[in-house]
């Protein structure tokens, strides 16, 4: 060999030596195969078997497939994102949990999404009780038991508690008061464990949801419907911040399933009032109706969720955070500018008219500002997470959807402020000719007095009372004069129908129609605002009334030109249906209201209006520990969940 052919050999030595080499060991994220892999050599046989019994446990009891794996290392990767990654490679789906654990860099990821029944706090639980002690004594085959007996236990919901024994040797020597007190409270747990059960079932498990009760039918019925009128609520929000943002082309699909969920909702919510009505159902009648209520609404559900991965992939805020983070607090300077004037405006017009006037909106001006400040504390959040270095800053992602929803919600509020203003302009400006009606129908109804009985004498004293009041109250409270004539108006008109033959001018019918859509109109829309921006605490009596008061207002509209009287109708029950609405909604919010304790602030007005929902969010913007915020997606897409750490 020659001197220069040694001299290059001995220079790619040196080179080769310089390279960086891969540390040994290292495991980066790839599709799981077996439900248990030890890729770290932790296990022995028998605690592969152990950990492998567990999860095929897990899987036979909940039909949830928790998968665990165990790696050196998580690849110089933040654990989340190695977790996050695999589950991905590996095509997780909504029943698919991950554990994952590195046994050299001593960290591990628990990734997937909540399963129906376990609370945030109950998987907290079982991971810092039961899983990290085993990780930090390195029992590598015992945390994965754990985890897998632990998720089992809190679905079962415990076992059978000794005191229920106690209770029954006490109950025998007691009183017959004593007794009854056991048996109702005995009737009340079997209750509570049937509904914790009922919501673990797959809608689509028609036997096992058949075989429940009638009494926990209802319940879960009315849970399933706030749950999902929520849902829609929210992506509804979110939609309209992506079409602005990615245009109506581009977001199409997505509304398309909002829509079909929102008419599945309107359904439903017509299952719900015919079953509240005052026409009863046979046993059978309601079993029927009340499983296809549930059917429906898991339809609607399903079709939402279907379209959340490809609306974060759409949106990807982390992407475009900064952007969308400067867009924000643009809408904050904006929102905040606009207080003063929505204040003052609310400050005229409750020096003008009586209180029940503006109760939908009273409250506006302090709930615009609790979002807002929400809002700015949920970007100043989102931009110190998007400091992070990458693969931590997530938490940017919970930041910018409190933000949109907080600010959005500060908009409907201050908006519906105008919104009273201009209903309570319109009513006065259309109080004259309501009168002016109520008077020709007066005069009417008398020329047929020998004809329409008693019927007709109740309902002209009726009308002319309400006369009398609204014209003492056109100046004072117009909006409420103009409401009471159109509803008075009503009822005469439907008497002096069934007294005479002759049917009115097509003219007159339709101003009366004009006048009663204007009046249901604004009632849905006073109740709509009221329950959006206070949902958190509005129960499914008050979104039930709503949704019927929308669907006839809605057949209204569509009979206004072919039926006219129908149409009337139908816009005169929508009215009442929205007041209804409106005053159960008040009542679940001061009920709400008063079970909490007297802290007010940002946080406790974002759980009122539905942006935080209760469930741990570490780190969360605003720094909420118990609540995170809701996005696009069905009542179950919002808990996709993450938890780890070190041990």
């Amino acid at each position: 060999m020659s001197v220069l052919k040694v001299r290059v050999v001995l220079l790619l030595a040196v080179l080769f030596a310089l390279l960086p080499v891969a540390p040994a060991g290292a495991e980066p994220p790839e599709r799981i195969g077996p439900h248990v892999l030890d890729r770290a050599n932790a296990l022995d046989t028998a605690g592969s078997d152990r950990v492998n019994a567990a999860v095929d446990n897990l899987y036979g009891n909940h039909q949830v497939r928790l998968w665990v794996v165990y790696v050196r290392d998580f690849d110089g990767m933040a654990p989340q994102g190695w977790a996050e990654r695999t589950a991905a490679l590996s095509g997780f789906g909504s029943r698919d949990l991950l554990l994952a654990v590195a046994t050299e860099d001593r960290a591990y990821w628990f990734a997937g999404e909540l399963p129906s029944g376990l609370s945030d706090g109950e998987l907290d639980g079982v991971l810092a009780e039961r899983v990290e002690p085993e990780l930090r004594a390195g029992r590598w085959a015992g945390a994965g038991v754990a985890a897998a007996d632990g998720i089992d236990g809190a679905l079962r919901g415990g076992g059978v508690s000794p005191v229920g024994l106690v209770i029954v040797v006490v109950l025998v020597v007691a009183a017959a008061a004593g007794l009854v007190v056991w048996s109702r409270v005995r009737r009340s747990r079997r209750r509570a464990a049937e509904l914790a059960a009922a919501r673990t079932l797959d809608p689509d498990n028609v036997a096992a949801i058949g075989a429940l009760s009638l009494e926990t039918l209802h319940a879960r019925s009315r849970e399933v419907l706030v749950e999902l009128d929520d849902a829609i609520r929210t992506s509804g929000e979110e939609l309209e911040i992506a079409t602005g943002e990615f245009g109506a082309t581009a977001t199409t699909p997505f509304r398309a399933a909002l829509e079909s969920a929102r008419q599945a909702a309107s359904r439903a919510f017509q299952i719900r009032q015919q079953l509240d009505d005052a026409v009863p159902e046979t046993p059978d009648e309601q079993r029927t109706l009340l499983l296809e209520l549930l059917g429906t609404v898991g339809g609607a559900d399903r079709e939402l969720d279907g379209r959340v991965a490809e609306f974060d992939a759409m949106r990807d805020l982390l992407l475009n955070g900064g952007t969308r983070l400067d867009a924000l607090t643009r809408d904050l300077v904006e929102l905040t500018g606009a207080v003063p004037g929505a204040e003052a405006e609310l400050a005229r017009l409750t020096g003008t008219y009586p209180a029940s006037t503006l109760i939908s909106v009273q409250g506006n001006v302090a709930a615009a500002r609790e979002r807002i400040t929400f809002g700015e504390r949920a970007i100043d959040a989102g931009r110190a997470a998007l400091a992070q270095p990458v693969g931590e800053q997530g938490e940017a992602v919970a930041a910018i959807r409190g933000a949109e929803a907080a600010l959005g919600q500060a908009r409907t509020l201050l908006g519906a402020i105008a919104t009273a203003a201009a209903d309570i302009a319109s009513a006065r400006a259309g109080l004259p000719a309501a009168l002016t009606e109520l008077r020709a129908d007066l005069e009417t109804a008398g020329g047929l007095a020998a004809h329409g009985g008693p019927p007709l004498a109740a309902a002209r004293t009726a009308a002319q009372a309400a006369l009398a009041g609204a014209e003492a109250a056109a100046e004072s409270d117009p909006l409420g004069a103009f409401r009471e004539v159109v509803r008075a108006d009503g009822e005469l008109d439907r008497v002096i129908a069934a007294a005479t033959e002759h049917r009115r001018a097509e003219e007159e019918l339709r101003g009366r129609l004009e006048h009663a859509l204007t009046a249901a109109r604004g009632q849905i829309a006073a109740a709509g605002d009221f329950v959006g921006t206070r949902r958190g605490a509005v129960d499914a009596q008050a979104r039930t009334r709503l949704s019927e008061a929308q669907r006839r207002l809605d057949e209204a509209q569509r009979l206004a030109a072919g039926d006219p009287a129908a149409a009337l109708e139908n816009a005169r029950a929508a009215a009442e249906l929205g007041s209804a609405a409106l005053r159960a909604a008040q009542a679940d919010v001061q009920r709400w209201e008063a079970s909490r304790a007297p802290s007010g602030g940002s946080q406790a007005g974002a759980v009122l209006g539905g942006i935080l929902v209760e469930g741990l969010l570490r780190g969360a913007a605003g720094g909420g520990g118990g609540y995170r915020p809701r996005s696009y997606g069905g009542s179950s897409g919002s808990r996709r969940i993450g938890r780890g750490g070190r041990f």
